[in-house]
This record gives structure tokens, C-alpha cells and sequence, in this order.
């Protein structure tokens, strides 16, 4: 069993139009390397210099990994992890 990883629309066209695509387990930061690895140019676009950017929330299994461990929060098989860019407005 993988990792199920939701792409948000804006990043989609980076996984060929996938809106959900599978990783691996370890840590966040360690699946963000390998989603890049498979679909370049995305882990730009979530971090930048190891940390998850300012504007771009994830949540494993509907968790703010803000509240958790951050980057370093564990992913396990099975686990839902979603990808969800801040929206401003006014």
C-alpha cells in the first residue's frame, strides 16, 4: 500500500493533469523529494530550502502538519496526505 498524495489544481499540470498520485513513506519533506523526483518542478513550488512554503497548507489524514512534527511529521502507508494551497482574498 502507498502514500495517496491530492494535487491541487494549479499543480496538476505538473502530474499530467492527476489530481491524486501515489508516494512513499517517511517523512514529509522526504515525500516532497520524491514527488519531485517524479513530477519536476513540483517540490519548488511547496518548499524552498527544506521548509514547506509560507502559502502551501499540508495535511496528513485531515491534520495540519503544522500542529504535528511540520516537514519532519511521518507518513505512513495508507496515509491521505493533502496539498492545499492558502487562498487570500478580501
Amino acid at each position: 500500500m502507498a502514500v495517496k498524495v491530492r494535487i491541487p489544481t494549479p499543480l496538476q499540470k505538473l502530474t499530467n493533469g492527476r489530481e491524486e498520485v501515489e508516494g512513499e513513506p517517511g517523512t514529509v519533506l522526504n515525500l516532497i523529494k520524491y514527488l519531485d523526483s517524479k513530477y519536476p518542478g513540483i517540490g519548488e513550488r511547496i518548499s524552498d530550502g527544506g521548509k514547506i512554503r509560507r502559502f502551501v497548507n499540508i495535511y496528513v489524514n485531515d491534520e495540519d502538519i503544522r500542529f504535528l512534527q511540520n516537514e519532519q511529521t511521518e507518513i505512513k502507508d495508507g496515509d491521505e496526505v493533502s496539498i492545499i494551497p492558502a487562498i487570500a482574498g478580501g
